[in-house]
């Protein structure tokens, strides 16, 4: 029986407020409609011509926060989850779907195959030492 003495359950803590499950605020998915797929460290900014993100009622509160932590300072997949208390699968599709609005866009790093080898970088020093 619960504290309000009518036998009901109810998802709220105290200290933390309403409990919201991590697939409520995905609404069950675990990928975002464009197929998405961003790394930890991949950094996402506001785009600059984003109107006010409050206005658009397709968005959760959680995607209005992302828009505003990435307005004034990019940040990483990883420190947005970290900010809002989020699971990392959470907020690769919360970004998804602000990618897909055209509200943010996404910087990727450069994977490690794309990467020059060391040994031409090597190369390139000696030619330009011996000039």
């Amino acid at each position: 029986m619960s504290a309000d003495g009518q036998g009901t359950s109810h998802w709220f803590d105290d200290e933390a407020g309403p409990v919201v499950r991590p697939y409520a605020m995905t609404r069950g998915r675990t990928t975002s409609a464009g197929q998405h797929r961003l790394d930890l460290i991949a950094v996402v900014v506001t785009e600059p011509g984003a109107g006010d993100p409050e206005a658009d009622p397709t968005l959760a509160p959680e995607h209005v926060e992302i828009v505003g932590l990435c307005r004034t300072d990019p940040q990483s997949v990883a420190e947005i989850a970290a900010e809002l208390d989020l699971p990392i699968g959470v907020v690769r599709v919360l970004v998804g779907d602000l990618v897909d609005a055209e509200l943010v866009h996404v910087t990727r790093p450069v994977p490690p195959a794309e990467l020059p080898d060391e040994s031409i970088l090597r190369d390139v020093i000696n030619g330009l030492r011996a000039l």
